[in-house]
């Protein structure tokens, strides 16, 4: 009756430990993928290509329709 339990248990703690170390990947990632956009951003105008405009979509919290070159520029900036 207790090896459910067990098992359930393990699994929580694997996927805490998983969590843990794929988060520091990911957030090396997060930030690789940014620099890389904010490149691209800066390099070229409107209208950029699906992955830069899905990118400039997550930061403005917009539809990549209704982005301007004004928020694009604001946002590279920095």
């Amino acid at each position: 009756m207790g090896a459910r339990r067990i098992r359930r248990e393990q699994r929580r703690v694997d996927m805490a430990e998983s969590r843990h170390r794929n988060g520091i990947l990911k957030a090396k990632e997060r930030s690789r993928r940014d620099a890389l956009m904010v490149e691209t951003i800066k390099k070229d105008k409107l209208p950029y290509g699906p992955a830069v405009m899905s990118w400039l979509s997550s930061q403005l919290g917009k539809r990549s329709k209704l982005i301007t070159q004004a928020e694009v520029d604001t946002l590279a900036a920095p």
